[in-house]
């Protein structure tokens, strides 16, 4: 079982990263095929149509999520690979464990996270 810092279960942690990855990409896969490969027409009634298009734009939006979550788990993965998984990408120090529990893509620390939203409009 390999520890990082903090003592956290690496093994434990890439396990979980790409058993959330395979359900992501299946979602994504779905997704694609709603989106991008809808056969029907849309209705001739002008508010379903409205409703189609509502559905749509939803569809879109849960795609896009569900592509934006698989990028950070990718770069969760490569941060595991390159051996510096749970250290703050900003000031390098250690991330705090629950914080890794809670968003195990994260690549800040507490701190650095809070002054990067406070600078970002």
């Amino acid at each position: 079982m390999a520890k990082g810092k903090e003592g956290v279960d690496l093994d434990a942690v890439k396990e979980a990263l790409l058993a959330t990855r395979t359900e992501l990409l299946e979602r994504v896969r779905r997704l694609d095929k709603d989106v991008h490969h809808r056969e029907e027409p849309l209705p001739a009634d002008f508010a379903e149509q409205a409703v189609a298009l509502e559905n749509q734009e939803v569809l879109e939006a849960l795609d896009e999520d569900a592509r934006i979550e698989l990028r950070q788990i990718d770069k969760a993965l490569r941060r595991l690979e390159e051996g510096v998984y749970g250290s703050c990408a900003s000031c390098g120090e250690a991330i705090a464990p629950e914080r890794l529990r809670a968003i195990s893509w994260a690549t800040l620390c507490i701190d650095c996270a809070s002054l990067a939203e406070q600078k970002s409009p």
